[in-house]
């Protein structure tokens, strides 16, 4: 296997936009005040980006991918976002071993 060197300024590239827009943001809520409200706004966004990325496989695929992504979406109300997405991965594994 080989790397081509505009794949790998590419991953760079990612990598560093990743790591800046982390730090950007941790740096910028250096100068918010936190009010309950902006807190609770901030901690809405987990769990809506998590339903942006499984609302398309919720509509696009079976019922068990439908199924786990409702589980996913009612784990994530109460759940760590990893132990939310597992919960979504292990239902549609049950449910896809069901026959489902």
């Amino acid at each position: 296997m080989t790397l081509d060197l505009h794949t790998l300024l590419a991953i760079l590239a990612m990598a560093a936009a990743t790591v800046l827009t982390r730090m950007s943001g941790l740096f910028l809520l250096r100068h918010v005040e936190m009010t309950e409200q902006t807190r609770t706004a901030i901690e809405a966004i987990p769990p809506a980006v998590l339903m942006a990325v499984i609302a398309p496989t919720a509509f696009a695929t079976g019922w068990a991918e439908t199924a786990a992504s409702l589980v996913t979406a009612l784990a994530a109300r109460r759940l760590p976002m990893l132990a939310s997405a597992a919960v979504g991965v292990a239902t549609v594994a049950i449910l896809r071993t069901a026959g489902l």
